[in-house]
């Protein structure tokens, strides 16, 4: 039995194994999407008919399972369906560009106007949706309701379609679409804020922690903040100025740099950002928030390795970035 995938005034043909987003990227439809393993979120949808397989919406929230929304690239139609666009049905919303900055040598700061409050914890991430169509997820690294801007820090790709156009094409006052927030990787007051937060990430990983602390400190968080931010080289690092004067402001707050090809007394550690997390984590692990975020395989071991040395799963929050397709 054929079975038929409409959208918009279009209707196709699905193959045998066939997902939903390559049936409509096979026919020249221009869907964002990035990861195509079902992490980002970018390549969410909505069912207008059909049954939505229960793998489609594996992780979503059930306000939005509710919704009929569904991941396109893990829907594998069963049936007929009929599919729309989340700006069809208001989930997505019209943002400016209005700042442009280097922080770094391939990391550029992007800040954003969003047509209306852009409700997001600091640390979440968001969908950004160029003018052309392209979609990549991004951690936020401020707080949007706070401020009515949303702050992105993006590296730059040398092959990356994204991170390109950003740098080389976009201007301040070019308008594009952002769906969201995802994610829990973020801070969330508790009645006794005496416990000890743990921050590691890699390269842009630094975004959302960023945003993690500095709503902690503005929410008066008492315990012990550590953040450790690795680099493969000194001029990896970013916001160094920022972290330090914020570690002499809030007495609690402890910033360690981390250059795994570094050279010996720097303002840095030298060596492995694993290694260094692990020497340090504190003694009451059982209380410890742990906060990850960077690269998958850094992310994956220091998840396996923290919760080996005592910290609790249920205490350790994640955001790993994967590569985009």
């Amino acid at each position: 039995m054929v079975r038929k995938l409409k959208y918009k005034n279009n209707c196709f043909d699905l193959r045998d194994n066939e997902n939903v987003l390559d049936c409509l990227l096979r026919e020249s439809v221009v869907i964002p999407h990035s990861c195509k393993a079902g992490v980002c979120q970018s390549c969410l949808m909505q069912a207008a008919s059909g049954e939505i397989p229960e793998a489609a919406q594996a992780g979503l929230k059930d306000t939005l399972k509710k919704k009929k929304i569904f991941l396109a690239c893990q829907c594998y139609p069963v049936g007929d369906m009929n599919v729309e666009d989340l700006g069809d049905i208001g989930l997505e919303m019209n943002a400016e560009i209005i700042e442009k900055e280097f922080l770094n040598h391939n990391v550029l700061r992007v800040v954003l106007e969003p047509e209306k409050i852009f409700e997001c914890e600091p640390g979440q991430y968001l969908t950004f949706v160029n003018e052309c169509g392209i979609a990549r997820s991004y951690s936020v690294a401020n707080n949007p309701g706070q401020e009515n801007r949303i702050e992105l820090h993006i590296r730059i790709i040398l092959d990356g379609k994204m991170s390109q156009w950003l740098e080389k094409k976009a201007c301040v006052g070019n308008k594009i679409k952002i769906r969201g927030p995802f994610g829990n990787c973020f801070y969330s007051a508790q009645e006794k804020m005496d416990f000890p937060i743990v921050l590691a990430g890699t390269g842009t990983g630094l975004s959302p922690l960023f945003g993690i602390i500095n709503e902690a400190l503005r929410l008066g968080h008492e315990g012990s903040i550590s953040l450790y931010h690795g680099a493969l080289v000194e001029r990896d690092l970013y916001l160094v100025e920022k972290l330090q004067a914020l570690s002499e402001k809030y007495k609690n707050f402890v910033y360690t740099p981390c250059v795994l090809n570094g050279e010996d007394g720097c303002y840095y550690k030298t060596g492995d950002l694993l290694e260094v997390v692990m020497q340090q984590l504190p003694e009451n692990k059982s209380k410890v928030k742990l906060f990850l975020c960077g690269a998958s395989e850094m992310v994956n071991s220091l998840k396996m390795k923290t919760f080996l040395a005592g910290v609790s799963s249920q205490n350790i929050y994640s955001d790993s970035f994967l590569p985009s397709k």
